[in-house]
């Protein structure tokens, strides 16, 4: 195991909800403009606690996504800044909690935090288990030369170049076809 399950959870939530930008998304469009994709998505990874399902949230929690995706991109010092500001901002304080089908885990906000805040602070955590255990090389972009799309690589070897297998299979076809010709 690279990281601890809830972290592997963690990192995989914010590379989809990061994934969701036009430039990464499967349609081309935002694929979080509206109450009802962001509740899809936060349902989708059993995301708990507090939403309140306005535009206005929407807007943070993509804001919040552009910032998390940034993190994709940045040596593990520059990381280790954001990660301190995004945790103080928040005044996070961890500790262990168990609810819904969940054994003892760590959540540094409260469930009642509005959900900009949780999700800030949840991949904050998640990243402060990365950056202990030099991971950064973990967090990829697709390697699909159409495609920015951003993933945690979690397999043994650290081997994974694409976001999906869709891309993969992509790219293997285009290959596939310039050795053909």
């Amino acid at each position: 195991m690279i990281f601890t399950d809830d972290t592997n959870s963690a990192l995989s939530f914010v590379a989809a909800l990061a994934d969701t930008v036009p430039e990464a998304s499967e349609s081309g469009v935002d694929e979080l403009s509206t109450p009802e994709q962001l509740a899809a998505i936060l349902d989708a990874w059993w995301y708990s606690g507090r939403r309140d399902g306005t535009a206005a949230e929407v807007a943070e929690v993509a804001a919040a996504r552009d910032r998390l995706r940034a993190l994709w991109r940045l040596d593990r010092d520059d990381v280790v800044i954001e990660v301190n500001s995004i945790l103080e901002e928040a005044n996070a304080l961890p500790r262990l909690v168990r609810h819904d089908d969940l054994d003892w885990h760590v959540h540094a906000t409260s469930q009642d935090a509005p959900l900009t805040e949780r999700i800030l602070v949840e991949a904050a955590m998640a990243f402060v288990d990365v950056i202990r255990a030099d991971g950064m090389d973990r967090l990829r972009a697709c390697e699909a030369d159409d495609c920015d799309g951003i993933f945690v690589d979690l397999s043994k070897n650290a081997s994974r170049r694409f976001c999906s297998t869709r891309c993969g299979n992509r790219m293997a076809a285009r290959a596939y076809r310039a050795r053909g010709e």
